[in-house]
């Protein structure tokens, strides 16, 4: 669709995807230690719009729900699109990701070939695309982060698009849950996990698990406020919460200044993080490529700036949802490991930390939402029907995670 150097556009190959879709109940279960679980009314729901325009809307707990979403399509023996970050897209995967129908989009900026692409997918007849509303990962298994406003709206754009051409469309969304639970008793690995964690950051052992848990999580923060400067003694008259948000404010502030960034509070912490990682990305690229910065390279100063920039950047999007209490409110195996993986992500650093065992991915859709018994609203008053409808999903998606919680 477009020869644009920063975008990826889908190259739906069928041989590989029928291929890909056979092998995936395989690859799942020995690769990546997960098998799928979907109950027959969510399976009888998505397969009612098997010949409708369809944008499925899950979760994104792990870095294996694209996965989780690509088996399911093999399991209803359908073809999806899927909208991926533009990270993604690296050495030899780069073709094998379009030719299963994946394309990229940058993200913290408009990203006008992305968009047109996913606009050019959504008035297509019988078409399905996958996009993880809430941005990125948000490395809890039961709660959700504020959906973004982007998929609902490019939807209404398609359908305005095709309006235009005498035809209101349907377009169903389809909110998706996604849930992971272990399959296995996970004591001995919750036990490994914080011995492991314990050694590294030079702590003894005492009381519960939980104790010890938040033990662990008390010298990260301490840790990571040294490290900016920012500790102080008086701080622990704060909540837990409170020393979180003024150090990811300090963080944010801090690299938005060395980057030339204007800082906007009003936006979301997430936004503001991959408009730095766009930012840092095009600088870092620039520096390399300029000859008159040989010099400079050598140093190694403009590349440690950056080094360290893109350190507190994965921070960031490690710690952008957690909060106090996340475990203590219901201390399951998986909130547990929940927090002691994004504990090791930040102690280890490791970016893709292995699954900790055997899991059901488990998948409950929700009712689904035909835009175009909304059109007409979206048409006088657009913001506020795109901030509806787009809560509306999060809502769905947040009360079927409570289902299969067993909390609702």
């Amino acid at each position: 669709m477009t020869n644009d150097k920063f975008f990826y556009p889908p190259l739906p190959n069928s041989f590989l995807i029928n291929f890909a879709q056979f092998i995936a109940p395989v690859v799942t279960r020995y690769i990546f230690q997960f098998e799928l679980h979907i109950d027959r009314e969510s399976t009888a729901t998505i397969q009612q719009f098997s010949d409708r325009r369809l944008l499925l809307l899950p979760n994104h707990p792990t870095f294996q729900d694209p996965i989780v979403m690509f088996a399911l399509s093999g399991k209803l023996k359908q073809k999806f699109y899927y909208l991926s970050a533009y990270e993604l897209f690296q050495g030899f995967m780069t073709g094998i990701f379009q030719g299963l129908g994946v394309y990229s989009i940058r993200r913290g900026l408009v990203d006008r070939p992305s968009i047109a692409q996913t606009i050019d997918i959504l008035t297509q007849k019988n078409s399905h695309l996958v996009v993880f509303p809430e941005g990125g990962c948000s490395f809890q298994n039961d709660t959700v982060m504020p959906f973004r406003v982007g998929a609902v709206q490019i939807a209404f754009q398609a359908m305005s698009k095709l309006a235009k051409q005498g035809e209101i469309p349907d377009l169903y969304v389809l909110p998706i849950s996604i849930k992971y639970r272990y399959t296995q008793n996970m004591q001995r690995v919750i036990h490994q996990t914080l011995n492991r964690l314990e050694k590294a950051l030079s702590i003894e052992s005492n009381g519960s698990d939980y104790d010890r848990l938040r033990a662990i999580a008390q010298q990260v923060l301490v840790q990571m406020e040294r490290e900016y400067d920012t500790y102080s003694p008086t701080k622990n008259a704060l909540s837990w919460d409170e020393r979180i948000s003024l150090l990811r404010t300090h963080i944010l502030e801090c690299c938005e200044q060395q980057l030339g960034i204007s800082s906007n509070s009003k936006e979301a912490l997430r936004e503001r993080t991959y408009k730095m990682e766009y930012v840092l990305k095009t600088q870092a690229d620039a520096l390399e490529s300029e000859t008159s910065s040989e010099a400079e390279i050598s140093t190694g100063e403009p590349a440690n700036k950056y080094s360290l920039i893109e350190k507190s950047i994965k921070r960031l999007l490690n710690f952008d949802a957690i909060y106090d209490g996340y475990v203590a409110e219901n201390p399951t195996p998986e909130r547990f490991l929940d927090t002691l993986t994004r504990l090791e992500r930040e102690v280890f650093d490791i970016d893709k930390p292995p699954a900790k065992g055997y899991r059901q991915a488990r998948i409950k859709v929700g009712e689904p939402i035909n835009l175009k018994d909304f059109f007409t609203e979206y048409q006088r008053d657009r913001a506020s029907i795109i901030n509806a409808m787009t809560l509306k999903v999060q809502q769905a998606v947040q009360q079927n995670l409570n289902l299969l919680n067993g909390n609702g």
